[in-house]
């Protein structure tokens, strides 16, 4: 059974471990968009792109123009930034996409939306993919009544997640719980505020990936 549940990983635990450990504001400011990476600060007034909405540095302010090849690894640098990948890991999600059938940019996306750490995010068990991603590898979640710890885990149509009762009582998600609402929940989650629980009720559709990505930049850049 411990096999099955490392088939689901698209990739080796390794890639989950290794994370960008710098200040998470900064690459808001240099993609030119809010990513909601520290949770409730981006929704306050101490958000740092609200505050200066433009590129880090010295040369921050500067206009600057981008060729093709560099408006296409923004986009690509963007979608690594909020799903919270490395390179490495997110090219392997690419080239699953690109042998599934479909359109390669949406299976991308869907694949990245059923990530157990995003998953945890969207149904609002936590404030950010990054403090969803620890929750997982601290095993206080469980799918199908089986304990998960990879983030990177694939939820499938009819999967119940759901947090363990003993942490249930916990001040974290009591209070996340409480602001769920501010965020709403995708319509392919069905989610059960009352017993800490979460169902995937389909695979999400484009039109549910609300972030303004450009997908098919990013397959122009890999088709290179």
């Amino acid at each position: 059974m411990a096999a099955f549940f490392f088939a689901q990983a698209v990739s080796i635990r390794e890639d989950d471990l290794a994370r960008y450990i710098g200040s998470v504001c900064r690459l808001c400011r240099r993609e030119n968009l809010k990513l909601f990476l520290k949770g409730d600060r981006c929704y306050s007034d101490k958000c740092a792109y609200d505050r200066r909405n433009y590129p880090p540095g010295q040369h921050g302010q500067r206009r600057s123009k981008h060729s093709d090849y560099g408006i296409q690894l923004r986009e690509k640098q963007k979608v690594k930034r909020v799903y919270g990948l490395l390179e490495k890991q997110f090219h392997s999600y690419f080239k699953k996409a690109d042998r599934q059938r479909g359109i390669t940019g949406t299976n991308l996306l869907v694949l990245l939306e059923r990530r157990l750490d995003n998953v945890v995010y969207r149904l609002g068990f936590a404030n950010s993919r990054t403090q969803a991603r620890l929750l997982v590898r601290h095993r206080h979640f469980a799918v199908n009544g089986r304990s998960v710890d990879i983030p990177s885990y694939l939820v499938r149509v009819g999967d119940v997640v759901e947090l363990k009762e003993k942490k249930r009582k916990v001040a974290l998600f009591v209070e996340a719980m409480g602001t769920v609402e501010r965020r709403g929940i995708s319509g392919w989650l069905e989610l059960d505020k009352e017993h800490f629980t979460g169902k995937v009720q389909a695979f999400p559709t484009r039109d549910e990936v609300t972030m303004p990505i450009q997908e098919q930049l990013i397959v122009e850049l890999y088709s290179k």
